[in-house]
């Protein structure tokens, strides 16, 4: 089982691929290069928690970066400002589809925590992932914060992921909790979220 991980400088994503590295999953990181919407340290810090992963987990774990950013602009210019965070996932979940087919892996690793932030709501999850056609494993979507900032701990990644700079500035005041499946189709099109997603795998690269 060969799976591609999203991999952020925060605190879940780390866990999550974690876990499935030790279920004997092969595991591929992507992290997606939100400048100029995080700071710099963001992408250090990505580089950092990739490393512990390798030496607490014994395994290669490649890391992949993919440009984020001309997605970000293109989803702040085309769809309502509340759902910038659903549709920003929904882009991040197309890229890692795509890398992910080209090196040969078959589903995404994800972060998601049930209800633990805006995007991570039911209803939410539910429109992220329409017309994905690829498995989403979520090895965290039943555990609360405090159960995964243990493990965090316990495998060295916690004091990376608490780190400053890995706030993201393009976030809503107010992100959609129920997004409209009709309105989240609607923005794909108009978007042309496949296109975003080709493109941002296309200039991934290896570090």
């Amino acid at each position: 089982m060969k799976l591609i991980a999203l991999i952020s400088s925060g605190i879940d994503s780390p866990v999550a691929a974690y876990k499935m590295t030790m279920q004997g999953a092969e595991v591929v990181l992507l992290h997606m290069d939100n400048r100029p919407y995080v700071e710099e340290a963001g992408s250090d810090d990505a580089i950092a928690l990739a490393e512990q992963l390798r030496k607490v987990t014994g395994k290669d774990l490649p890391l992949y970066f993919a440009p984020h950013g001309p997605s970000q602009d293109a989803i702040a210019r085309g769809c309502d400002r509340p759902y910038q965070c659903v549709m920003c996932k929904r882009v991040m979940q197309r890229t890692a589809r795509e890398l992910g087919k080209r090196l040969g892996c078959t589903g995404i690793i994800m972060g998601d925590s049930l209800g633990q932030v805006a995007s991570q709501t039911l209803r939410n999850i539910r429109s992220e992932n329409i017309g994905l056609d690829f498995p989403v494993v979520r090895p965290l979507i039943g555990m609360d914060k405090l159960e995964i900032e243990k493990i965090a701990k316990e495998i060295g990644t916690y004091e990376i992921s608490i780190r400053p700079g890995h706030d993201c500035t393009i976030v809503p005041v107010k992100p959609i909790t129920e997004a409209n499946p009709e309105k989240v189709t609607a923005f794909s099109e108009k978007i042309d979220i496949d296109a975003l997603a080709r493109a941002s795998a296309d200039a991934a690269r290896l570090i």
